[in-house]
């Protein structure tokens, strides 16, 4: 549905639900209601709450009732649903988009080689795994010794 195209995250605001590959499915409930199903990228996360009403506000303000919104967690979100085009606008906003991931074993994954989005080294390194959301781990460049955020693979 083109309306729910320009509804944002409110936390990564250059990036819209339809980059990130929340909305799972649309569905017309007789001559105007719409239902809406959405993943969230984790479980619990808070921004949710402000997309649904980003989204019920978004089709109510098109005359669209009744809105009904689902949230499952089955199958869970992946960054692999987030578009290639997302992960330029993170990149452009500073934050590092997710790199595919090695698992070594069962319990273990490789660490990503994740890129500075800043001056584009490779040169980077953990320090933290939790940023300034749930879906985000903290890394500095070693090169140009910027700070910048890593959006995790899940």
């Amino acid at each position: 549905m083109t309306l729910l195209k320009d509804v944002k995250d409110p936390e990564i605001p250059v990036l819209t639900i339809e980059d990130l590959g929340i909305i799972r499915s649309i569905e017309r409930i007789g001559e105007r209601g719409v239902r809406v199903v959405i993943t969230p990228t984790y479980s619990g996360c808070p921004a949710m709450n402000m997309i649904e009403m980003q989204i019920r506000a978004t089709l109510e303000l098109n005359h669209y009732h009744p809105v009904e919104i689902e949230t499952t967690l089955i199958p869970p979100w992946t960054t692999e649903w987030m578009s290639e085009n997302a992960k330029i606008k993170l990149k452009k906003y500073g934050i590092a988009p997710p790199q595919v991931q090695k698992r070594m074993n069962a319990l273990q994954e490789e660490e990503p080689d994740v890129q500075c989005p800043h001056c584009g080294s490779h040169n980077t390194k953990v320090s933290s795994q939790f940023g300034s959301t749930p879906c985000k781990a903290l890394y500095k460049c070693l090169d140009c010794q910027e700070p910048f955020d890593y959006f995790k693979c899940h």
